[in-house]
């Protein structure tokens, strides 16, 4: 396959960025996306020229660390599938393949198609723990929990985040992965104790980098998890509870 890449490339924070155009002549169907900048980059690299800088870890989809914008989309075109997972039989030989950084003002570019994601740490350290005494692990059975509980719980904690349920929403909102964290702890017995501590906190740091949901639902098609907008009622219904219980 001989596909054109047209790459974000922006060498610091600070500095003008811009895209440029590369030719891959050698790829082959079979190839991911992260494959294809591998390739590149070597060819970069042979050539004296700096190599693309991309963020990857797993590549098995389960980090999160891969995502970008593949022709304006997050992740790529296949629903639901990390950037590490996109392969090129998604597309036609000779395609023009733009790449870019997950837009939002939450996540300023780092170098190239890097960005910083903290804003999302920052969510999880307001709240998206719970409290545990030291000691020896308990018995894994000794707190019963609905299967049905435990199921639910499970398929929220799914969430690798990624970020781009906020790449992929209009309004750059993180609702998505602020209800899939609260609603999987909500879930369960280990969570009751900050149960509504988490919620307002949880809800007030999103409100510090990202924007309110208007309930698109692009963030449900973008990400690889498939997490259901369902959260985003629950993480509604626990701040509802919280600022309630504080009256």
């Amino acid at each position: 396959m001989n596909i054109t890449l047209e790459v974000w490339r922006q060498v610091t924070p600070d500095s003008a960025g811009g895209f440029v155009t590369y030719t891959v002549a050698d790829a082959t169907p079979e190839m991911s996306l992260l494959e294809l900048l591998d390739r590149l980059n070597a060819d970069l690299v042979d050539h004296r020229i700096e190599p693309i800088a991309f963020e990857h870890d797993c590549r098995e989809g389960i980090c999160g660390c891969c995502g970008v914008l593949v022709d304006g989309v997050a992740h790529g075109p296949a629903l639901n599938t990390p950037t590490c997972q996109q392969h090129l039989r998604s597309f036609v030989d000779g395609a023009t393949i733009r790449l870019a950084p997950m837009g939002a003002a939450a996540y300023p570019v780092i170098r190239d198609l890097m960005i910083d994601r903290s804003a999302l740490d920052r969510i999880i350290a307001a709240g998206g723990f719970v409290s545990t005494p030291t000691g020896s692990a308990p018995e894994a059975n000794s707190i019963p929990i609905a299967k049905e509980l435990a199921d639910r719980a499970m398929d929220d904690a799914a969430c690798i985040g990624c970020g781009a349920c906020v790449a992929a929403c209009p309004n750059a909102s993180a609702q998505l992965f602020v209800g899939a964290k609260v609603s999987q702890l909500a879930r369960l017995p280990q969570g009751q104790p900050e149960r509504r501590a988490r919620a307002r906190s949880m809800a007030a740091a999103a409100a510090l980098d990202f924007g309110a949901c208007s309930d698109v639902g692009a963030c449900r098609d973008a990400c690889p998890a498939g997490i259901s907008m369902d959260v985003i009622a629950a993480l509604n219904r626990e701040v509802l509870r919280a600022s309630w219980s504080r009256r």
